[in-house]
């Protein structure tokens, strides 16, 4: 059962600005990254569930952060199907992401009072997950559809929230142009959490780049 409401996960997600996105089939690795990304500042973790038991992966990695990392808010990404969505959220999964817009999803979810963030690609995608109850969708892949596209979809509706993941760097630069276009916040993976990180394990570097690039956004904010 999910630790958090949908209206705490998403001030969250409006206070931070980011939701790092990482996925890895070593627990023991998993877990120091989160620790890195929850030292850094972070206060949510979008586990791309992408490989094979994947999900034994996320159970382990969410009773340590409800043990061990007050505040830590984890959420799963990658769900294709009402199945999924619904085997995470036994396993205590705050939030939902989907890289295209399910009603079937939205259902399970709704129905759990869980925060769904569906990826949609045209207004009219972004106004169905609306009508379907979505308060943040997900701008994916946001290196296709831009800034641009974020600014045009806030003139005629300043009332929806987006989050674009794929495209956002940790630049100072890149965080600016999204967010003067209204974005939310935005979803990081390998631009934050790069394989060299991993390879290395190089958990204080992470933990810095974490910390910088939240400061880069509050910076940006203000």
């Amino acid at each position: 059962m999910a630790q958090y409401s949908r209206i705490e996960v998403v001030n969250a997600m409006r206070i931070t600005g980011m939701v790092p996105l990482f996925y890895h089939p070593n627990t023991d690795l998993g877990k120091q990254v989160l620790k890195a990304c929850y030292d850094g500042g972070a206060r949510l973790m979008e586990f791309t569930a992408r490989g094979d038991f994947a999900f034994e992966v996320f159970s382990e990695l969410n009773k340590y952060a409800i043990k061990e990392l007050p505040g830590m808010i984890m959420g799963v990404g990658s769900i294709t199907d009402a199945a999924a969505a619904s085997l995470f959220m036994q396993m205590g999964a705050n939030f939902i992401v989907t890289p295209s817009l399910r009603e079937d999803i939205a259902t399970v979810c709704n129905r759990r009072k869980v925060l769904w963030s569906p990826g949609c690609g045209s207004l009219t995608e972004i106004n169905r997950a609306e009508e379907l109850g979505c308060e943040i969708i997900k701008l994916f892949p946001g290196s296709t559809y831009g800034p641009g596209f974020v600014k045009a979809v806030k003139g005629p509706q300043p009332w929806t929230s987006i989050m674009p993941t794929g495209g956002v760097s940790t630049e100072e630069s890149n965080l600016k142009v999204w967010f003067d276009a209204g974005v939310t916040c935005v979803g990081m993976g390998s631009k934050l959490i790069s394989k060299d990180i991993l390879v290395n394990e190089d958990f204080e570097g992470l933990e810095n780049l974490v910390r910088n690039t939240m400061g880069t956004i509050i910076k940006i904010r203000n």
